[in-house]
């Protein structure tokens, strides 16, 4: 990023004049920057001139292109041009061919390991340490299920726990269930099936559960409770008759009629929120943050402003010494060099491949490739294809070397800048990176999106400052200003760095936790459906 150069003119008409930004010396293309975007014969200050209407976050060629000419943005090859493009004319994804998905084999291997940065000193948090070491950044009951089933039960048991039951626990933030559409009409003993489950089990022992986390099953489902969470995952008590604590079962015959089955979740609920209550918050190194990164309904702008941004901000915990999950298989696809070249470990860069490997041969089973991925509105927002959207999705892990691979579903087990493989579906995303054990969500968005996760905070990040303005409500951080210069990517990554602190803490609401906005869990489920 340190190449990115703005054009536009001095003065008070600043604001107005037309404005592009480069992101690297070598680029022959541009997005333009102004609001709204410009027209035909608008000047630039360098004597470019716009050939037709370009708009914002799209792309304007700075030389004239020949047929087959490459289009080169970040210092790479985004694409061919499929026709004479003139200098100043308009560069999107009807003029271009996408370039094939770069080879797996004969990677760079750690060539480009960054030397560790000086470490981060002093910061801390104030959260909640459960008996295992981990560290919650919120309080939460969780109400766990085997199957979806059971799902208007649990919602219907739980409205009544917030309204009857959690005033009387202050230190409890909320009661949730972790409802899913898995556990029953599936094939359960598919290999690919392990994927699935690992990520039910794994989110029921995030770290803002306390550890806690109880289960409602219905009785007949295929992913019965000890398949889900063997004995020893959580504190599960046997009393007499062999009847688990931790757990309620809708088909026991002591349950008649669905009072007696709502009466049984809510005093085992009570009796969880005796001890989720018992927890206070204490000061902990920010080394314990286990950080998701991730990004939805991106622009042009993802890779200028709001991911630069957090790639700072990422680099600012590594150095603390926490951990940082970056995600997103189609996202990194096609940057899958500058991976494995930053990879701590022949192991790890072996991990990444593995990965890529696997979601490359389940993305041909589908009959699709990583085009797939782009959507109408990230194309809107300027972005022709998944080459361009990638290179601007790397820079949210910064420049730390990557010091771990997490496959989908499992637990992540080192601090550290990690890779976890997940889709790049914002909800499966989420739901993947809660399973990895991250306790504080950073989201980015250029088009804007309402998502929200109910079982950590989300910081959401906007990619420009007329995003930032009509979603006041909707977004904690305005990193448009980078593109406009009133802010540097580090004033936005050190902005970003002290609000983690201070949500982490809870001495701060995230907009979405304000509205309690939240999207449900999206399992991903590779495994065939019977």
């Amino acid at each position: 990023m340190s190449d990115l150069s703005v054009q536009n003119a001095q003065g008070q008409a600043a604001e107005r004049a037309p404005l592009y930004i480069r992101i690297h010396a070598n680029d022959n293309v541009a997005i333009v920057a102004n609001d709204g975007g410009l027209p035909a014969g608008s000047v630039f200050p360098c004597g470019l001139t716009l050939v037709e209407r370009v708009p914002q976050g799209h792309k304007v060629a700075l030389v004239d292109l020949k047929k087959g000419d490459a289009v080169t943005r970040y210092n790479v090859t985004i694409g061919y041009a499929l026709q004479d493009l003139p200098r100043g004319a308009w560069v999107n994804e009807r003029v271009i061919e996408m370039p094939t998905a770069p080879g797996l084999t004969d990677l760079p291997i750690g060539t480009r390991v960054p030397e560790p940065l000086p470490p981060l000193e002093g910061y801390t948090f104030e959260g909640f340490r459960n008996p295992d070491g981990s560290v919650g950044t919120r309080n939460i009951l969780a109400i766990t299920t085997t199957v979806q089933c059971v799902s208007g039960v649990v919602e219907h048991a739980v409205h009544r726990i917030k309204t009857e039951l959690l005033p009387r626990y202050p230190n409890v933030d909320d009661v949730i269930g972790l409802e899913h559409t898995y556990g029953c009409g599936v094939a359960i003993d598919a290999p690919d099936a392990i994927v699935p489950i690992r990520t039910l089990r794994n989110i029921a022992l995030n770290p803002n559960f306390g550890g806690t986390a109880m289960m409602v099953s219905l009785g007949c489902e295929k992913l019965q409770p000890e398949r889900l969470m063997p004995p020893g995952t959580i504190p599960i008590q046997t009393g007499a008759g062999e009847v688990q604590v931790g757990v309620v079962c809708l088909q026991d015959d002591k349950h008649v009629g669905f009072a007696s089955m709502i009466d049984s979740i809510m005093a085992m609920a009570e009796t969880h929120l005796q001890t989720l209550n018992a927890r206070k918050r204490e000061t902990v190194p920010v080394s314990e943050l286990v950080v998701g990164v991730q990004c939805g309904g991106s622009d042009a702008f993802s890779g200028v402003t709001a991911n630069p941004a957090v790639g700072f901000a990422t680099d600012l915990l590594v150095r603390a010494g926490a951990t940082v999950m970056f995600s997103e298989v189609t996202e990194v696809r096609d940057g899958i060099d500058q991976l494995t070249a930053r990879a701590a470990t022949p192991e790890v860069a072996e991990a990444m491949i593995r990965e890529m490997d696997w979601y490359d041969r389940y993305l041909d089973r589908g009959r699709v490739d990583r085009s797939a991925n782009t959507t109408p509105g990230n194309k809107k927002g300027g972005l022709s294809n998944i080459v361009e959207k990638a290179m601007g999705s790397i820079v949210k892990s910064g420049s730390a070397p990557i010091s771990g691979v997490v496959s989908p579903g499992e637990k992540v087990k080192q601090k550290g800048l990690i890779y976890a493989a997940t889709p790049a579906s914002d909800f499966i995303c989420g739901t993947l990176q809660l399973a990895a054990g991250m306790n504080l969500h950073i989201f980015t968005t250029g088009r804007g999106t309402p998502y929200g996760l109910a079982e950590v905070p989300v910081i959401k990040v906007a990619t420009r400052s007329d995003l930032a303005r009509r979603w006041h409500d909707l977004m904690d951080v305005n990193a448009g200003r980078i593109a406009t210069g009133e802010a540097t990517i580090e004033d936005v990554g050190w902005e970003l760095f002290h609000l983690m602190i201070d949500v982490a803490s809870g001495r701060k609401q995230t907009w979405a936790e304000h509205h309690k906005l939240h999207n449900a869990l999206a399992l991903f489920n590779p495994a065939p459906v019977t």
